[in-house]
């Protein structure tokens, strides 16, 4: 009996082991392969480099808006999967209301070099910012984020060390240690996570306009969970509610309820 006993601790911890190892693997999804904009139908497109302080090269692209500038820009933090060619639709859409957009792809995505973590994710939204706020058609008092899914805790992270004119979070969660323990409940998610993402944490300190968009059928992000990382917001806020759109549905993507939503959140500064 306690050589059994002893065989399953045994067995435990090495599964234990294995997740803390492999953890980010379960957690990035990186896809390289970005096809030209083209290909894609996305025209006026400018490709960008630029370097991170950790000495990476990271690659974007640029949709200038038409008319006089500068103008307002929205820079684009993505989910934990694809890349930014997958984001095409909501950039080409945002453009089409006057707004230039940075689509850029996080270190190990889309091509670039380097592994994703949290802090590597957070040192790639400095680098970011500090390109756009370099280029002369672009105001960077009229800067806005707009965070989707994990890109919602690399976004807010920002905000507090820079704060934007406004900020927007697409299916926004209060902390990857409750999103874990909500997909694996079974584990010991708090003990385990090398990665935190505890935006709830840094949400009160954000005071700029505020929009919240959540689908109410979004299976990787409960609906309550956003729910409480807005609550928790203490800036001018806004929440839209999607009832019917799950996590990737075109709805959360580009849909015109969610660009109006964004339209009306940035009218003040257009």
């Amino acid at each position: 009996m306690i050589i059994a006993a002893g065989n399953v601790v045994v067995i435990v911890a090495a599964v234990l082991a294995l997740i803390w190892t492999m953890q980010r693997r379960f957690m990035y999804f990186p896809a390289g392969g970005v096809p030209p904009p083209g290909e894609i139908g996305l025209t006026g497109v400018e490709p960008v480099t630029f370097e991170t302080s950790d000495g990476l090269a990271l690659r974007g692209w640029f949709f200038g808006a038409s008319g006089p500038s500068p103008r307002v820009t929205v820079l684009v933090f993505n989910g934990n999967a694809g890349n930014r060619a997958h984001r095409g639709p909501l950039a080409a859409a945002l453009r089409r209301h006057g707004l230039q957009v940075l689509l850029v792809d996080y270190r190990g995505y889309g091509g670039n070099p380097g592994a994703p973590s949290e802090n590597g994710l957070t040192v790639d939204g400095r680098a970011a910012r500090a390109y756009l706020a370099g280029r002369p058609d672009v105001d960077r008092s009229r800067l806005v984020y707009f965070g989707e899914s994990l890109g919602t805790a690399v976004a807010v992270a920002l905000a507090v060390e820079h704060p934007p004119a406004a900020l927007v979070l697409r299916s926004p969660f209060t902390s990857m240690g409750d999103l874990g323990q909500h997909h694996y409940p079974f584990l010991p998610v708090g003990l385990l996570l090398r990665d935190r993402f505890a935006v709830i944490d840094q949400i009160q300190r954000v005071r700029v306009p505020l929009l919240v968009i959540a689908g109410g059928h979004d299976r990787i992000v409960p609906i309550e969970n956003s729910r409480r990382l807005y609550d928790a917001a203490v800036a001018p806020k806004t929440l839209l509610v999607l009832p019917d759109a799950d996590h990737n549905d075109y709805e959360l993507l580009a849909g015109d309820e969610m660009i109006q939503a964004i339209v009306r959140l940035l009218q003040p500064l257009t």
